[in-house]
């Protein structure tokens, strides 16, 4: 497993939503379907909502969700 940062925005009511969320995956594409996952349930939002602008692979002192950390194994 690898821990990443997903940066992008959402469509909120009114205007777009920046976001900025760490996740651990095997890889990018794997990533990015985890986000749009992890975003459209919690705010009900559908995939095209969804604006993701940077994939960043982190590295083990980078990450600070502790939940990201104990997946990866840091």
């Amino acid at each position: 497993m690898k821990a990443f940062q997903v940066v992008g925005s959402f469509a909120d009511t009114r205007k777009r939503q920046p976001f900025s969320i760490e996740v651990s995956a095997e890889n990018e594409e794997a990533v990015r379907e985890k986000v749009l996952s992890i975003l459209g349930s919690k705010h009900r939002l559908k995939r095209w909502e969804i604006d993701i602008t940077q994939v960043t692979e982190l590295s083990p002192e980078q990450i600070t969700n502790p939940v990201v950390k104990y997946e990866v194994g840091a």
